[in-house]
């Protein structure tokens, strides 16, 4: 197939430690993921805080890709970025390139996400918000997007990281933020220019 694809389009999936980015690359991707988990150790105790993931064996180091074709000339790809703190610089190069981003929540820790909003802002890049169902209290949209300070114009929806149909659907969400976001010619001043890397 490569020889044939015309065009790839980058997407990255952000989110805290524990968030489910992995689960979310796996459910969707048409091939087998690479992905970099690693077995948590007690040396990683005092490294991460698991507190709040308890039952979490495994934990990504580098990042997650799985692929989407889209048709014969086009292909989507998807980058699951690591959520722990000690692997935020190498978010910055991840976002080069990228057609937009899915921000993973667990509503249960709302502030493990600042972060990934803070840089996707910083970079101009398009995003959504997903909540991802973690079988817990649903936390009513409004009260999610006060807890973050988003734009009226990005969009959040409930997720289930598991769930191909609803995995699929957060990133239909986002490339329709990102087609109305190019639409519209006051918002396409502040896009970055994309190239995939």
């Amino acid at each position: 197939m490569g020889a044939s694809v015309d065009h790839g389009f980058k997407i990255v999936v952000v989110g805290g430690f524990g968030v489910g980015k992995t689960t979310l690359v796996r459910s969707v991707s048409e091939i087998r993921p690479l992905n970099t988990e690693e077995t948590m150790t007690q040396a990683g105790e005092a490294v991460d805080d698991i507190r709040q993931v308890r039952g979490k064996a495994a934990t990504t180091v580098a990042f997650d890709f799985g692929r989407i074709t889209l048709d014969a000339r086009n292909v989507l790809y998807l980058f699951g970025a690591p959520g722990q703190e000690r692997f935020w610089f190498l978010w910055d190069r991840l976002f080069s390139g990228t057609l937009g981003a899915v921000v993973l929540v667990d509503t249960r820790r709302i502030d493990d996400s600042w972060y990934a909003i803070d840089r996707l802002e910083h970079h101009g890049t398009p995003f959504i918000v997903a909540c991802n169902d973690f079988g817990g209290p649903v936390r009513a949209g409004e009260d999610v997007r006060e807890a973050l300070d988003l734009d009226p114009h990005v969009p959040l929806i409930d997720c289930d990281a598991r769930s191909r149909a609803s995995a699929k659907q957060a990133l239909i969400t986002l490339v329709g933020h990102v087609k109305n976001r190019y639409a519209d010619p006051s918002a396409r001043a502040g896009l970055p220019r994309q190239e995939f890397v």
